[in-house]
């Protein structure tokens, strides 16, 4: 009798703490152990159509990787978010000018060498800036997305897709044919420059 209610007891305590309490290592830090892959290889003499991802990988810098935030438990097994800082009456007001500060664009390329403009801060400022900017360059505007930052525009009887995507606080301003394949490297690095040259900020 006094083992099953021990026993019922230890199930309780089991099941009402939760693994996550207990910390048990459930395999969330293993991105850390991944290896890069070499470029797909096609058997001499066959003929295939070129493959460009739709999720190039960036290419980052050590450096980075070494200071990033550590997000993981204290007995570092886990991934965990850190908790947010504790709000005072004030930190209202800083947040709401922190969120609207846009950093310098930034001309990069990503793994594959295709022309980004990277910048910092608040999406939905930043493709405001956009807009105004090819506004001012009078590209013709042929279709705009109302669910997600993108816009089509045609220059010199070619189609573009520009399009915003964001990790964080960071900004990737990216061109695309129609087709969804990233644009030619000159004429989207000729367009990115325009717009980091007409940044109204």
């Amino acid at each position: 009798m006094q083992l099953r209610l021990g026993l019922s007891l230890t199930l309780s305590v089991f099941s009402l703490a939760g693994c996550s309490s207990l910390a048990v290592n459930n395999g969330s830090l293993d991105y850390k152990e991944t290896t890069s892959l070499e470029a797909l290889q096609y058997p001499e003499g066959t003929l295939v159509r070129p493959a460009t991802p739709l999720y190039p990988a960036p290419t980052v810098d050590p450096l980075a990787i070494e200071h990033a935030p550590k997000l993981e438990n204290q007995r570092g097994n886990r991934f965990a978010l850190p908790r947010p800082p504790a709000q005072t009456a004030n930190s209202g007001a800083a947040n709401q000018t922190e969120t609207n500060t846009i950093g310098k664009p930034q001309l990069v390329t990503d793994g594959n060498l295709n022309p980004l403009l990277k910048i910092e801060g608040n999406s939905a400022t930043i493709w405001q800036y956009t807009l105004a900017t090819l506004s001012s360059l009078n590209h013709s505007v042929v279709a705009q997305s109302k669910d997600r930052y993108e816009i089509t525009v045609k220059i010199d009887q070619q189609t573009y897709v520009l399009r915003l995507s964001s990790v964080g606080s960071s900004n990737n301003l990216a061109v695309f044919n129609a087709d969804n394949s990233f644009a030619d490297r000159e004429k989207a690095a000729e367009l990115l420059n325009q717009i980091y040259q007409n940044w109204p900020a």
